[in-house]
């Protein structure tokens, strides 16, 4: 009983430290972004908030065209994700459910691509981008993100464990083609795998920065974290600034996990009582 007990005790001291170490750097943030430059730079450290929250935010709008940005960003975003949802998860049924000529050898060679590095792609891609002329254009982010290797993957193992191919052949015979089968079958049982891919689609989407930096040649077209790294001066750069734009750009993802994360776990406990 003792034995039981200090192990409960040692588990959840463990999980409490673990909290501290991953919301530190977001306390830090608001910190930083409450104080000035020079209290981040002062030593020893200060572990309070400030009253320059409000100062700081104003000189974020000053400096940047923030909500224009996060205008954009929420387009690409929420393009992406519509997109990668539709077309992986269609691509995931196929993979999953239908047998075809050539199907291993695909899935195999999709997931080969999972080991290339983005940066690898960064070229050729901009060099299509500017032969159909959408360099500079919200297009040029929006539509090579449309689908994913990760996504088909993720939602293949979903749909081969969570569809039995019964349900399939019982759709068929009951007149279902095959997107009317992907449709009433497949996607009403995959919610919660649904959920989690647009949660990471969108975060990632969000956050990106590589190509969107490389592509975007309209200033009236940038997305939140290019506009963001223009706050790095040449000659120094106010970390205050930095701060409280970073905490800015993070609201519309907190709202957004809450949001959909309380989809998943609905989800997921219908998955579990049905199974």
């Amino acid at each position: 009983m003792i034995r039981s007990r200090l192990r409960g005790i040692a588990l959840h001291a463990a999980l409490v430290l673990a909290l501290l170490v991953f919301m530190f750097p977001f306390a830090w943030t608001i910190l930083m972004a409450s104080n000035t430059t020079a209290d981040i730079y002062r030593f020893p450290p200060k572990f309070t908030f400030g009253g320059h929250f409000g100062e700081n935010v104003h000189q974020v709008l000053a400096n940047v065209a923030f909500f224009q940005s996060m205008a954009n960003t929420a387009i690409v975003a929420v393009s992406t994700t519509a997109l990668v949802l539709f077309f992986d998860s269609l691509a995931a049924f196929t993979f999953a459910k239908f047998r075809f000529p050539g199907r291993n050898a695909l899935f195999v060679i999709l997931l080969a691509t999972m080991l290339l590095p983005a940066q690898l792609a960064a070229v050729p891609q901009f060099q299509t981008m500017a032969i159909l002329g959408w360099v500079g254009s919200l297009k040029a982010l929006i539509i090579p993100g449309a689908a994913n290797a990760f996504g088909i993957f993720w939602m293949r193992q979903y749909f081969r464990n969570s569809i039995h191919d019964e349900l399939v052949e019982a759709a068929t015979l009951d007149g279902c083609g095959f997107f009317g089968t992907y449709w009433h079958v497949a996607l009403p049982s995959a919610r919660p795998a649904l959920a989690f891919l647009g949660i990471f689609t969108f975060v990632g989407s969000w956050n990106d920065y590589m190509w969107p930096l490389i592509v975007l040649t309209n200033p009236d077209h940038l997305t939140l974290q290019v506009a963001l790294s223009t706050l790095n001066r040449a000659h120094g750069v106010d970390y205050s600034m930095v701060m409280t734009g970073a905490l800015l750009a993070m609201i519309p993802l907190v709202v957004v996990f809450a949001i959909f994360a309380r989809q998943f776990v609905k989800g997921a406990t219908e998955g579990a009582v049905r199974g």
